[in-house]
C-alpha cells in the first residue's frame, strides 16, 4: 500500500513539474513573441519613415515637373507674343515718322511764307534777286525732305500691315495716339522685382536647376538600401497518451527582414558625377542669365532716366526756339533781318522739334525694353 502511494506521489510530482515546465515554456515563447513584435514594429516604423521620405521626394519631383511645364508655357507664350512686341515697336516708329512728317510739312509752310514775302519784297525793290533765289532753294530743299519723309511713313505703314498679316499691305489705318506718350512713373525696384519673378527666360533657368537637382536626387537614391519584411503565425496542438488528459499547444510567430544594398555598380559613380556637374552647370547658367538681365535692365534704366531729362531740356529749347523764330520773322517782315539769318532761325526751330521728337522716341523704346525684360510688355496691347 505504501509502495503504491509512493508511485502515485511520484506521478503527481512529475505531472506538476511537467505542467510548470510547460507554463515556463509558454511564458518564454510569449516573451520571445513580444520581442519579435517589438522588433517588427521598429522595422515598420523605420520603413514608414523611409516611405514618407520617398513620398516627399516623389512629390517634389511632381511639383518640379509642374513648375517646369508652367515655365515652358510662359516661354511659349512669350515667343508667341514676339510679333505683338514687334507691332508695338513698329507703331511707335510709325508715330515718330508721322510726327516728323508733320514737322517737315510745317517747315515747307514756313519756307513757302518766306518765299512769298521775299517775292513781294523783290518787286518793291527792298530785297535783291539773291535773297529770292536763296528763299526758293530753301523752299525746294524743305519740299524734298517732306517727300522723302512721306516715303518713310508709307514704308512703316506697309511694315505694320505685314506684321498684322493684312492682305492689302497698303491699307491705311489710324492709330489712337498722335503723339508719343512717355510713362515717366516707372520704378526701378518694381521693375527689378518683376524681372526676377516674372521673366520667362529666368524662370526656365530656375526650373532647369530644379530639374538637375531632382535628377541628382534620383541618382543618389540608388545608394539607399531597400527593406523587405516577412511575417508569419503558427499554432500547434499535440495530444499525448490514450486517455486524452495530456495535451500541449505551441504558439509560434516568425518574422523576417531582408535588407538589400548595391555594393558595386560600375556606372553609379559616373552617373552621380555627371548629375552633380549638371547641377553646377544649371546653377551657373541661371546666375549668368540673372546677371545679364540685371545688366540689361540697368543699362535701359539709365538710358530711360537720361532721356527723360533730355526731354525736359528740349522742351525748354523748343520754347526758346519758337520765341526766337517769332522775333526773327518780325524783323524779317520789317526788312531788318537778312534771309540767311531768317533761315537759321527757322532751322533752329525745326532742329528743336526734331530733337524733342527723337528724345521722346528713344525714351519710349527704353520704356518698352524695360517692360519687356520685366515681363510686362503686354500692357501696351490692353
Amino acid at each position: 500500500m505504501t509502495k503504491r502511494f509512493t508511485i502515485l506521489a511520484l506521478v503527481a510530482a512529475a505531472l506538476t513539474f511537467g505542467g510548470c515546465q510547460s507554463k515556463r515554456e509558454k511564458e518564454n515563447t510569449t516573451d520571445r513573441s513580444q520581442e519579435v513584435i517589438d522588433s517588427l514594429q521598429r522595422v515598420l516604423a523605420q520603413s514608414n519613415s523611409e516611405s514618407e521620405d520617398l513620398a516627399k521626394t516623389i512629390q517634389q519631383i511632381r511639383e518640379g515637373f509642374r513648375q517646369i511645364n508652367e515655365a515652358e508655357g510662359r516661354v511659349t507664350q512669350e515667343n508667341a507674343e514676339t510679333p505683338n512686341q514687334q507691332v508695338i515697336v513698329e507703331n511707335m516708329a510709325f508715330i515718330q515718322q508721322t510726327l516728323r512728317l508733320q514737322n517737315f510739312r510745317y517747315a515747307v509752310g514756313l519756307s513757302r511764307e518766306r518765299l512769298r514775302i521775299t517775292e513781294a519784297r523783290v518787286q518793291v525793290g527792298n530785297f535783291s534777286r539773291l535773297d529770292l533765289l536763296q528763299a526758293r532753294v530753301d523752299f525746294n530743299a524743305d519740299s524734298s525732305k517732306y517727300m522723302s519723309q512721306h516715303e518713310l511713313v508709307t514704308a512703316s505703314r506697309i511694315r505694320i500691315n505685314e506684321l498684322l498679316a493684312n492682305e492689302n499691305l497698303d491699307e491705311r489705318f489710324s492709330i489712337p495716339d498722335s503723339v508719343i506718350r512717355v510713362n515717366a512713373t516707372l520704378d526701378w525696384n518694381d521693375l527689378l522685382a518683376k524681372t526676377l519673378s516674372a521673366n520667362a527666360s529666368l524662370l526656365m533657368a530656375e526650373h532647369n536647376s530644379s530639374l538637375a537637382e531632382l535628377d541628382l536626387k534620383t541618382v543618389l537614391a540608388r545608394n539607399y538600401p531597400y527593406v523587405n519584411l516577412t511575417t508569419g503565425y503558427g499554432y500547434t496542438y499535440n495530444r499525448y497518451g490514450t486517455g486524452g488528459n495530456l495535451s500541449r499547444g505551441t504558439l509560434g510567430l516568425n518574422a523576417g527582414v531582408k535588407v538589400g544594398f548595391t555594393i558595386f555598380d560600375g556606372n553609379r559613380r559616373r552617373e552621380q558625377r555627371n548629375a552633380r556637374i549638371g547641377v553646377e552647370n544649371a546653377q551657373l547658367t541661371q546666375q549668368r542669365l540673372e546677371q545679364s538681365l540685371r545688366a540689361d535692365l540697368s543699362n535701359f534704366w539709365q538710358a530711360y532716366r537720361n532721356n527723360l531729362e533730355v526731354i525736359l531740356l528740349e522742351e525748354e529749347n523748343l520754347i526758346a526756339a519758337k520765341e526766337n523764330y517769332e522775333i526773327a520773322m518780325e524783323r524779317y517782315l520789317l526788312g531788318d533781318l537778312p534771309g540767311i539769318e531768317m533761315r537759321e532761325a527757322q532751322k533752329s526751330l525745326l532742329d528743336a522739334e526734331e530733337r524733342i521728337l527723337t528724345a521722346q522716341y528713344n525714351t519710349k523704346l527704353c520704356e518698352i525694353s524695360l517692360q519687356q525684360i520685366s515681363g510686362n510688355v503686354m500692357v501696351y496691347l490692353e
